[in-house]
């Protein structure tokens, strides 16, 4: 089970998160931090307890967006000690993912938080850290306890965490974003590249752009046949939206609406010929 600090300097979100981590039955303890300087104490009062010290901290909960130094900050001070805390950031701001994973982040968890996001970054946790996720017997019978006034009968058995959903939950044709919380679907053939960002990829759309926790190299697999190439090591870009392809100074690059990208050595002469042969196809 895990020993959780969440980090957060608004008092309303912060007791929102500690509710929620105190309610998953995984979790042993949870207690909270208003800024920087009472989470570094704590973690560093932890570290010097020991992993099994009574203070110990095996994940910290940390927002971004605070006064003084960010989470990013702190997780990067963090990342100075031995045996550092996991970190899990728990922001309303997708932009700072790659960041977030270059510094080891083991999620990051999108305001306002699902307490069925939330318990899919435990079980990360708990996965990471080599846990079991088995819970008490204690707190199993809890869950399951039938409410008054509820009709007799044997009450059903629920997951413990729920998996965000992926590309398989939806429709081959489908893709599931989320955004501050909220999960929508968006049409593959809506999407004109993607850009790799660390762990995740960026769909850019003609009216937007989503984050997904999906390798390009794994999309780059999965919609092949749906006329997806790679064209640089960071995009995968949808064929039939190559507006331009451009040759200059020994250099390719393609236009796709608004954007141009640059194509490497390695995938030019491919791009070339499958351009060709969809123009006398």
């Amino acid at each position: 089970m895990l020993r959780v600090l969440a980090v957060d300097d608004e008092k309303p979100l912060l007791e929102e998160l500690l509710y929620l981590l105190r309610s998953d039955p995984r979790v042993r303890s949870a207690e909270g931090a208003s800024d920087a300087t009472e989470a570094l104490r704590r973690v560093t009062r932890a570290l010097e307890s020991g992993p099994d010290g009574a203070d110990g901290i095996d994940v910290v909960f940390l927002d971004i967006h605070m006064a003084g130094l960010t989470g990013l900050d702190i997780a990067r001070l963090l990342a100075g000690f031995a045996r550092p805390p996991l970190i899990v950031f728990v922001t309303a701001h997708e932009g700072f993912a790659v960041q977030a994973f270059d510094l080891k982040a083991v999620d990051y968890v999108l305001k306002p938080v699902r307490p069925e996001r939330l318990a899919e970054a435990v079980r990360r946790a708990c996965e990471q850290l080599g846990r079991s996720e088995e819970v008490p017997v204690a707190a199993v019978a809890a869950a399951d306890a039938p409410v008054a006034g509820a009709p007799a009968g044997p009450a059903p058995r629920r997951p413990v965490a729920e998996v965000t959903v992926t590309v398989a939950d939806r429709t081959p044709d489908q893709i599931a974003v989320e955004l501050g919380g909220v999960t929508r679907f968006v049409a593959i053939a809506d999407i004109s590249y993607v850009e790799a960002q660390g762990d995740y990829a960026r769909l850019h759309t003609d009216e937007g752009s989503h984050l997904v926790r999906i390798p390009v190299s794994t999309l780059e697999e999965r919609w092949a046949a749906r006329g997806f190439v790679r064209i640089h090591r960071r995009h995968l870009v949808a064929l039939a939206r190559i507006d331009e392809l451009r040759l200059e100074a020994g250099t390719t690059s393609v236009r796709v609406g608004a954007a141009e990208l640059q194509v490497s050595r390695r995938h030019a002469r491919e791009l070339r010929d499958l351009l060709m042969r969809q123009a006398t196809g």
